[in-house]
């Protein structure tokens, strides 16, 4: 069997080199499959707003509401729950497990514009959806421009038509 040396090999250090790297700064990247099954996970989430409120949605599939955490406090909100492995499947069963289980939190700093009095929550087809309507103060107001129209008598006299006028063709 023959010996490759290093000059056959110029890329031989590089590997072990970006999984140091990547072992330093945490990267989830150089994880195998094994371990990225152990990491905690954050459901994707939608934020928009529009003139009165605030929404966020969440996608939070196989999540029992009655697991959700929905809280504000200081002007961070933040939803917890679980997703909890589902025990009628025996686990020497499954083939694959790509999808991520357990506990999760995500937080979002809020405005001080936003009423948290009256935040609304909805869960359908495994999306929820947070209502955080905005204060008065913070509501877009319209302001309606009167325009003043000057009373009859100074009014501007009308012009006579062209024709009307002496020497007009």
């Amino acid at each position: 069997m023959r010996t490759m040396n290093r000059l056959e090999q110029p890329f031989r250090g590089a590997t072990t080199l970006q999984e140091q790297i990547n072992h330093l700064f945490g990267n989830g990247l150089a994880r195998t499959a094994e371990e990225s099954n152990l990491t905690p996970w954050a459901p994707a989430v939608d934020i928009y707003e529009t003139e009165s409120e605030l929404v966020v949605k969440a996608d939070l599939p196989d999540v029992n509401p009655q697991d959700l955490d929905i809280r504000v406090e200081n002007n961070i909100l933040t939803i917890r729950g679980e997703r909890k492995f589902e025990s009628k499947v025996h686990d020497d069963n499954y083939l694959r497990i790509e999808r991520a289980y357990g506990s999760f939190s995500r937080s979002f700093s809020l405005a001080n514009s936003v009423n948290s009095d009256a935040i609304k929550a909805d869960y359908h087809d495994g999306v929820l959806t947070l209502s955080l309507p905005k204060t008065e103060e913070a509501k877009p107001k319209q302001i309606k421009v009167n325009v003043a129209t000057p009373p009859l008598s100074q009014s501007v006299p009308q012009q006579k038509p062209m024709a009307a006028v002496a020497g007009a063709r």
